[in-house]
């Protein structure tokens, strides 16, 4: 009997392809979230940051790549793979930019300090590996 119930619960949720689309919308909308705010409220701070680091502050325009266009791309299903990798790398960035030194710590309610970079990190890798799957607006496997 239990194995019957198994056997029915996987083949109710046997839908791979639906499980890479809300992957997509999960990782490509929350990301875009924090691109539209630097989009809209300009990246200064973060140049600001990069200036601080030595670097060149027009750096922070790649900020816009990987926050805003590589998650479009993904939430679409379009040139996935790489604009998932573009997430992955943006995280990166992110990492040592403001979360090296946060790597061992925990914030104010317990979590892990950078909780949300390797969320997104991980993730992205996911999407890369998994690819878009059948929802996507590209129109051929090659462009998924």
């Amino acid at each position: 009997m239990v194995k019957s119930m198994l056997n029915a619960v996987n083949r109710m949720f046997a839908h791979e392809d639906a499980g890479k689309f809300l992957l997509r919308l999960t990782v490509g909308g929350l990301m875009l979230f924090h691109g539209l705010h630097k989009l809209f409220d300009g990246i200064n701070g973060i140049s600001g940051m990069l200036v601080a680091k030595g670097l060149p502050g027009f750096i922070a325009y790649g900020v816009l790549l990987g926050e805003v266009l590589c998650p479009l791309l993904v939430i679409l299903g379009v040139l996935t793979r790489p604009a998932a990798l573009g997430i992955a790398f943006t995280m990166v960035v992110a990492w040592l930019m403001v979360g090296i030194n946060k790597t061992g710590a925990l914030d104010a309610t317990g979590a892990w300090a950078i909780e949300s970079l390797v969320y997104f990190f991980v993730a992205s890798i996911a999407v890369a590996l998994l690819g878009a799957g059948r929802y996507s607006v590209a129109p051929s496997a090659e462009w998924r």
